[in-house]
């Protein structure tokens, strides 16, 4: 199996493209401090399991996908900071969560698929 056939890699790509296109409408302020913080933990959602998965030992594999979904948890709050700050709607919100959401319960079953591999 190559990286790009995993669906929850896909997923988070796809999601991380979004965060950046939605942060880059921003003004100067809400980018430097909201946006960049949600843009790096949106990429390192994915960044994180591509270097799990090019890692030799499953342990190592593992640790990887666990750092991702710190950094899922870690875009979720910048996320209702955001939601807070009026940065984004309640419906925009909404639909990113639930993204995150998803995401989490994929990253779960990965990890619990890997095992003791």
């Amino acid at each position: 199996m190559k990286l790009e056939d995993l669906n929850v890699y896909q997923i988070s790509m796809k999601y991380s493209e979004e965060i950046y296109t939605l942060v880059s409408t921003w003004d100067y302020f809400s980018k430097d401090t909201i946006g960049k913080q949600l843009v790096r933990a949106s990429d390192s959602i994915s960044a994180n399991i591509s270097e799990g998965f090019g890692r030799y030992h499953y342990k190592d594999h593992k640790r990887f996908l666990y750092f991702s979904r710190g950094s899922l948890f870690e875009a979720k709050t910048w996320l209702t900071k955001a939601n807070n700050r009026k940065l984004i709607n309640n419906e925009k919100y909404k639909q990113l969560i639930a993204i995150c959401d998803d995401l989490g319960v994929r990253l779960n079953n990965y990890i619990i698929s890997i095992g003791n591999k």
